[in-house]
């Protein structure tokens, strides 16, 4: 592929993420006096704005759900962000496309503070210029405020740029901003959620992704 910028969105592309997020969730829960035993039934919180997901989950009210958000990073940032695992192939990925001459950003709704640290707790941060998020108070953790407040930063051409997520929120910032976008389907977005984005290009595995660059 001809893109000379790759932007790699962090949980559920270089990343599973699962265990320390259900389980942040799962305490932050159970501070506000709900009780969800089962894991999987978070699962849809990796991904989207935190703080809009507990909304629409729970029906909290926007003080509530910061509460919740405050309580899940009580424990995020302490253990959940170690609770995770580099999918495999994900280093030689990085290696490789970088060893082309392309430039790689991160970018996550994840506040940057953590997404720093989780890069380079698992020793991949060195592939890339920088790592953008968004800020601990809410700002930019949508998908098309991050990839605009990055592309004015950095000074990017939208065309010479893909976006490489596996949910719908990064295939929507992505052509809000006049990117191209590659969905991933070994994330937490279902096909049908990522199709119905029109992704420019869909791989179902790393090494599917990595042939790409082949």
């Amino acid at each position: 592929m001809h893109y000379q910028t790759l932007l790699f969105d962090l949980d559920g592309t270089l990343t599973d993420p699962r265990l320390g997020i259900t389980r942040s969730i799962q305490f932050a829960l159970g501070r506000l006096g709900i009780d969800e035993p089962d894991l999987a039934r978070l699962e849809h919180f990796i991904g989207p704005p935190l703080l809009q997901a507990f909304m629409q989950t729970y029906g909290f009210d926007e003080a509530t759900a910061w509460q919740a958000v405050a309580h899940y990073r009580e424990r995020f940032k302490v253990t959940g962000l170690y609770e995770n695992a580099v999918y495999d192939g994900i280093a030689e990925l990085l290696a490789w496309v970088e060893g082309q001459g392309r430039t790689l950003y991160i970018a996550t709704s994840k506040p940057w503070v953590f997404a720093r640290e989780i890069a380079r707790h698992f020793d991949f941060a060195r592939h890339f210029k920088v790592i953008y998020g968004s800020e601990l108070d809410g700002t930019r953790t949508d998908k098309r405020d991050l990839i605009r407040h990055l592309l004015d930063e950095e000074r990017l051409d939208p065309a010479q740029t893909l976006m490489i997520g596996d949910r719908k929120h990064d295939l929507i910032g992505a052509h809000h901003n006049g990117l191209h976008a590659a969905a991933v389907g070994y994330g937490y977005g279902s096909r049908e959620e990522l199709e119905a984005e029109a992704p420019e290009h869909f791989f179902p595995s790393v090494a599917a992704l990595r042939q790409a660059f082949a």
